[in-house]
């Protein structure tokens, strides 16, 4: 085993000082020797009371450096005093016993290599010699009146290396939390920023995960500085794992939901409400207002909540920089919502309950606007309650004081127990023609009309003296009607029109169908007149469609919605024994009948629309009368040839010449049954064409002859 060089060299000097050491005294009392080792024990007590004197660390380490120098001159003194060799050889046995501690203990080189000592089981060739830095001065505080805690936060500090090369100025431990303390820190070296702390640094000083360490800005104070070259350090293990284990509503949202990355980044906790009648969980949260407009996740938001987007029950609400989370037991619109004729009649606004929104709020629709009579816009595929939602407004229209016309392009038993409730229904593309000329024609007969003043207005439900009701027309099936090869493209040319210039007049045109696409027949110029002047009402749209179905509407991408799931009932437990037994699935629920969107604002809105019960008669949803046209207008229509019962055969003339009349003696005019309507003609040249009422009413009467 090899020896260090130190070593060796002070059991040499302890073995061939020892003779000397007994020696002297004896044979030579007068020798310098003895003077020499006298003066050696002076200067090891001397050492001996500087180290206990000292407050730094290491002090019995010295006075066993010391130790030998002094018991040397002990000896000494001792033999010169002794006769002879003293009792037994006294003296050659003190410096024998002196040399075998020295040999055992080595105090000189042992601890003035603290640290450096050389593996016994691997030893290697000792390196080529390298200069060693000088190891710093000690940066720990002096006694500056801390408190108990500090001080051996401080001593625990220094002992782990200075992290970040920075002290402790003041440590604070938390109440109730004995392993949680907040740090406050600075710079070793003045007018030096702090740099290279981190929170793993002060994880490993601390012996504790780095998620439980947060490190703060310090901001100036009065009477203390801030800035760069201070931090504040919180160490919080007990907190942590409290706040993992039990946290408080806050601690929870800001870690599942609030956090970057989570299903609403950047939102703070304001309350929990519980609506216990509801059966619902309120959820208020505020972003700042430096961050915008709230962003929500909706499919990471019903997964922090232990749902799902599609089991319908979470619904989020934004108002500015409010959003408020709507948790259900179980979701509202798998619920049914009984229609009533207190929800159906429209109040002074014109306003009443169309449904109920995702989030409890009643959805509202409109009988007239402040732009005068209101529109209506119902798209919905078979079997999505297109047809229970235009009872729904048949009935708030008659309520309202309307006259109500209904024309369907097919015959259907509920679209018939309707019009036993309105003032005209029938069915067929001719009956719808029929019913557009007749509104075409009132709008002029409506234009020329004095109020109570004498005075000819625009209509305003909300002003008084007007000479005639508002008139709701309603067509189903529109864009099967608007294909025949007949009638369809003056139903769609009269639709356009009555579209644009209808409202003024107290006229509402409302159109229900599976499509509202420009490619599906629908034009541009109808689609966006009927959108702007009613609240659209989209109805189970297949998610494929949601997107281009809603920027037909007029919605951004950004409002876009997510497609509504195909049933709002949670799937059954148990699924795995099911697989296991080999049993069937249970069927699913298809309860989404009614379910959709009302387009109000730039928003769509999820709602349930209010369930008008066929079966049972709807003679309690309506008034007791039927709301007509006016004796004047009645007159006016007979006098233009186009009030008569609209289920009878085309009339001579009706729609164009007939075959064999003069004006189709061309060889190139249509023939009867040819498969084009013989009111004939390009239909943009007629949209061109025709402009207002009065030269479409020129139009009718020049193609009836009357």
């Amino acid at each position: 085993m090899s020896v260090p060089r130190s070593v060796a060299l002070e059991r040499t000097l302890y073995t061939l000082a020892a003779p000397v050491l007994a020696a002297a005294p004896n044979l030579y009392p007068d020798s310098p020797v003895n003077t020499v080792v006298q003066l050696a024990g002076a200067a090891g007590v001397g050492g001996w009371v500087l180290a206990c004197k000292s407050d730094k660390p290491g002090a019995g380490r010295k006075i066993l450096r010391w130790s030998p120098l002094v018991a040397a001159a002990a000896i000494d003194v001792a033999a010169r005093h002794t006769i002879g060799w003293g009792p037994w050889c006294m003296d050659a046995l003190l410096a024998a016993g002196w040399a075998a501690a020295g040999l055992l203990v080595m105090p000189f080189c042992k601890h003035s290599r603290r640290n450096h000592r050389p593996a016994l089981a691997a030893p290697a060739p000792a390196p080529a010699p390298q200069l060693q830095p000088a190891p710093e001065p000690s940066v720990a505080q002096p006694d500056d009146d801390a408190d108990p805690f500090t001080r051996q936060v401080r001593w625990l500090w220094e002992n782990r290396g200075l992290p970040g090369r920075t002290i402790v100025v003041k440590a604070t431990p938390h109440e109730g939390m004995p392993n949680d303390l907040s740090l406050l820190l600075r710079a070793a070296e003045a007018g030096r920023p702090i740099s290279g702390l981190t929170d793993a640094d002060v994880a490993a000083a601390f012996g504790v995960d780095v998620t439980d360490v947060h490190i703060e800005e310090v901001v100036r104070q009065y009477g203390r500085e801030g800035g760069p070259a201070w931090k504040h350090v919180h160490v919080t293990p007990d907190a942590n794992e409290r706040r993992r284990k039990a946290p408080t509503a806050r601690e929870w949202w800001a870690d599942r939901i609030g956090a970057a990355g989570g299903p609403v980044p950047g939102s703070e906790f304001v309350k929990e409400v519980r609506d216990k009648q509801r059966k619902v969980t309120h959820y208020i949260a505020q972003v700042p207002d430096e961050m915008g407009e709230p962003r929500v996740n909706l499919h990471a938001l019903a997964a922090a909540l232990k749902t799902k987007y599609d089991e319908g029950r979470l619904f989020v609400t934004v108002d500015g920089s409010q959003v408020l989370v709507s948790l259900w037991d179980s979701s509202p619109l798998a619920q049914v919502f009984h229609a009533t004729r207190e929800l159906l009649t429209p109040d002074k606004d014109g306003r009443w309950v169309t449904g109920y929104l995702g989030n409890g709020q009643p959805a509202r629709n409109r009988v007239y606007t402040d732009r005068g009579a209101a529109h209506g816009l119902f798209v919905a595929p078979s079997g999505g309650g297109k047809t229970q939602l235009m009872g729904l407004h048949v009935a708030a229209d008659a309520l309202f004081g309307a006259v109500v016309m209904l024309a369907t392009e097919a015959p259907d038993e509920k679209t018939a127990a309707l019009g036993k409730h309105t003032a005209r229904y029938g069915v067929g593309p001719l009956y719808m023609a029929r019913l557009l000329r007749v509104l075409v024609a009132l709008m002029e007969i409506r234009g020329e009309m004095p109020w109570e003043d004498g005075h000819v207005h625009e209509w305003d439900a909300t002003r008084p003296g007007c000479p005639y009701r508002m008139l709701s027309a309603y067509l189903d099936e529109f864009l099967s009607a608007a294909r025949d090869g007949l009638y369809g493209a003056e139903i769609m040319e009269l639709a356009e029109l009555v579209s644009v210039k209808g409202r003024k007049y107290g006229v509402g045109l409302k159109v229900a169908g599976q499509s509202i696409y420009v490619q599906d027949g629908f034009t541009q110029l109808l689609c966006e007149n009927l959108r702007e002047n009613c609240v659209p009402v989209v109805l189970k749209v297949a998610p494929k469609k949601v997107a281009e179905m809603f920027k037909t509407l007029g919605i951004s991408s950004e409002n876009t919605p997510e497609p509504l799931p195909r049933s709002f009932s949670p799937a059954e437990a148990g699924r795995i024994e099911r697989v296991m037994r080999g049993e069937p699935e249970p069927p699913a629920n298809s309860n989404t009948g009614g379910a959709g969107w009302i387009v109000e604002a730039k928003q769509p809105e999820v709602l349930r629309t209010l369930f008008m019960d066929f079966k049972a008669g709807l003679d309690d949803y309506f008034p007791d009368t039927i709301a007509t046209l006016t004796d004047h207008e009645i007159r006016e229509l007979e006098a233009r040839g186009l009030w008569f019962d609209w289920t009878e055969p085309p009339r001579p003339g009706e729609f164009g010449p007939e075959p064999g009349d003069e004006e189709d003696s061309d060889d190139d005019a249509p023939k009867k049954g040819g498969g084009k309507r013989r009111s004939g003609g390009n239909s943009a040249t007629r949209r061109d064409a025709v402009t207002s009422p009065r030269q479409a009413l020129e139009a009718i009467k020049n193609l009836t002859n009357a």
